[in-house]
């Protein structure tokens, strides 16, 4: 079923980025997407911040933006799933064209600018979902023209606040003007402050023990000096990790498709090399003080190991599914658990940061 599945995938490159991916999302929503057999390999799960995942290997934001197929993709054999990112009010996003397939580089390229229904769509759906699917994410950032972005993540995670497993503060994305400088300073200060003072009252405020950490999305772009005052700040404020990263702005030399000019954000196998040097960076940094989860280029049960091997306790992936299709997943869990007992590794927790 998957070989099937995998085709109509590659059959979908025949339309347009973004309308393909509009396509994707129906066939999930009507039951067509692929099934996993539940029976992933023990050495892959892990407790990720009292978070229960049955497979290290997770959905990143991006593909499942308004929360529509989080059970469908947890079906298809993800151990988590992010969805957003989503801002309080819908807002249609850039102008088209704004995402692009660098098929030569197996990559791509976006400019979409947070498009999403909004916060009231967005937890109308995650309401209705099973929660004995799996962990579900809430990705959230800020409106383009807010008047108080930090304000925005804080509604974001009070509004979300009982129907999400964990939330993400995206400050990372290229595409909205001036939200990279949440990454930095006392503006960083101020939004760590504020989302975990609101986390603190919501959590004293309901019933249940469930531990809903919140992680922080940083971009892969960044240099030493930034790495360490971002890790100071998330151990210093509480935030329980950092996923490490998103897009990048640059630019590799050796990149052939005639689209590599469009301006955006570049994901996909060129952004696995430098995400893993910044991944290890920030394990090093972050010296045990809280968990990273590595994003960037991941394709394979190698791409995987070799973030685990960085510092990774989970990693995730997005871009590769437009070119892997969506059993994926399943060759990467198997690749990944293969490799882990291969080295002698009876659980992906022995790995981490063994590179």
């Amino acid at each position: 079923m998957n070989l099937v599945q995998d085709i109509a995938a590659r059959a979908l490159h025949a339309l347009d980025a973004e309308e393909a991916h509009g396509v994707a999302i129906k066939a999930l929503k009507a039951g067509l997407g692929p099934r996993d057999n539940g029976l992933d390999d023990p050495c892959l799960a892990v407790e990720l911040c009292g978070l229960q995942l049955r497979a290290c290997v997770g959905l990143a934001a991006g593909f499942d933006k308004n929360a529509e197929v989080a059970g469908a993709m947890l079906a298809a054999g993800f151990g988590f799933v992010e969805c957003g990112t989503v801002t309080p009010l819908a807002q249609a996003g850039n102008p088209r064209p704004r995402l692009f397939r660098l098929s030569e580089d197996r990559a791509v390229i976006n400019r979409l600018g947070f498009n999403n229904q909004g916060l009231e769509a967005f937890a109308r759906r995650l309401q209705g979902r099973r929660r004995q699917d799996g962990v579900v994410g809430a990705n959230i950032g800020a409106n383009k023209d807010s008047e108080d972005r930090i304000g925005d993540y804080v509604t974001g995670l009070r509004c979300l606040w009982t129907l999400a497993d964990y939330f993400t503060a995206n400050i990372s994305s290229p595409n909205t003007p001036g939200l990279r400088d949440l990454q930095s300073g006392q503006a960083l200060d101020d939004l760590l402050g504020r989302l975990m003072e609101e986390r603190r009252a919501l959590d004293a405020a309901t019933d249940d023990a469930a531990p809903r950490p919140v992680f922080l999305k940083v971009a892969p772009d960044l240099d030493d000096t930034q790495i360490m005052d971002i890790c100071d700040a998330v151990a210093r404020h509480g935030l329980k990790g950092v996923i490490a990263g998103n897009t990048t702005l640059s630019r590799p030399d050796d990149l052939r498709s005639a689209l590599r000019g469009e301006a955006g954000g570049l994901s996909g196998a060129p952004l696995m090399g430098p995400s893993t040097q910044v991944l290890r960076r920030f394990h090093a940094c972050a010296a045990g003080r809280f968990p990273l989860i590595g994003v960037g280029g991941i394709s394979s049960g190698s791409d995987a190991y070799a973030k685990i091997r960085a510092g990774a306790c989970a990693v995730q992936l997005y871009s590769a599914l437009v070119y892997g299709g969506p059993g994926l997943v399943g060759r990467i869990k198997r690749d990944l658990a293969a490799r882990l007992r291969a080295d002698g590794f009876v659980s992906v927790v022995e790995a981490v940061g063994a590179g």
